[in-house]
């Protein structure tokens, strides 16, 4: 009888073309953690994590879920994985689940953090995790902004949907700002995410901060339900995953 796992790793995806596998290209983070476990397992083993990473975005704190055909201890596992992962993915966490848990479909909500790097001064060592922005954002403009896009509301606006027919329907719960040096933080954390919502927010409310559209124009950007209406996407290098709750 298989075995199900649930893991939590980490990586920094500035060389990778995103989680999910393409194809037969080995360049991403689902591909490098399948091939390892199907080797050890003997048997094509699929991962599934909880939601897909675009190329170039970071995790601490992503989560996954396989299962084995020949089940071994989560802790041989775990030191498996890490042994022959590259040093840019790291599994933080390994431990045998139920078997009907999924990590995509039991995920109750994420968090994920946007950094901004301000000023004219490059930040060297910072740079593959943050935007590069030498502009002085208005932060309580942004935050003004940010206000309209918290609860549950239609964010098509908001999302390089490719399928029209599904829901863009999503569940906002915070969005806070912070300081940390010359760096603006922003934390995001909701039931979940379409793809590149994230990235168009803070894309968004950078235009916000720079004084190119106004906090109150966003209820018309949300409802005009057009994905011209909001502001540029945001790069990905500053965005990090950080955490899944179930």
């Amino acid at each position: 009888m298989k075995q199900n796992y649930r893991m939590t790793l980490q990586y920094e995806g500035t060389k990778y073309n995103g989680w999910q596998k393409q194809g037969n290209t080995p360049n991403t983070i689902q591909a490098r953690l399948e091939a390892i476990l199907q080797k050890l397992d003997g048997t094509e083993v699929e991962v599934r994590g909880s939601g897909r990473t675009d190329a170039g975005v970071h995790a601490r704190g992503q989560v996954a879920s396989f299962a084995l055909e020949h089940p071994l201890p989560a802790a041989e596992v775990m030191a498996c994985l890490n042994r022959y992962l590259p040093r840019d993915i790291g599994v933080t966490a390994l431990e045998e689940a139920e078997p009907r848990f999924h990590a995509r479909l039991n995920a109750r909500s994420k968090w994920y953090r946007y950094r901004i790097h301000q000023g004219a001064v490059p930040d060297v060592f910072g740079r593959r995790y943050s935007w590069p922005c030498p502009e002085l954002l208005d932060t309580a403009a942004m935050e003004a902004a940010a206000a309209h896009l918290v609860g549950r509301l239609d964010f098509r606006s908001f999302c390089d949907q490719k399928n029209s027919k599904r829901s863009t329907v999503r569940r906002v719960d915070s969005i806070t700002f912070s300081r940390e040096g010359t760096d603006l933080v922003i934390d995001f954390r909701g039931e979940g995410f379409l793809y590149h919502m994230v990235r168009i927010m803070v894309g968004t409310l950078a235009e916000v901060g720079a004084h190119r559209l106004l906090p109150g124009q966003i209820p018309s950007i949300l409802a005009a339900q057009d994905r011209k209406q909001a502001g540029p996407l945001a790069p990905a290098c500053g965005l990090t995953l950080m955490e899944v709750e179930y």
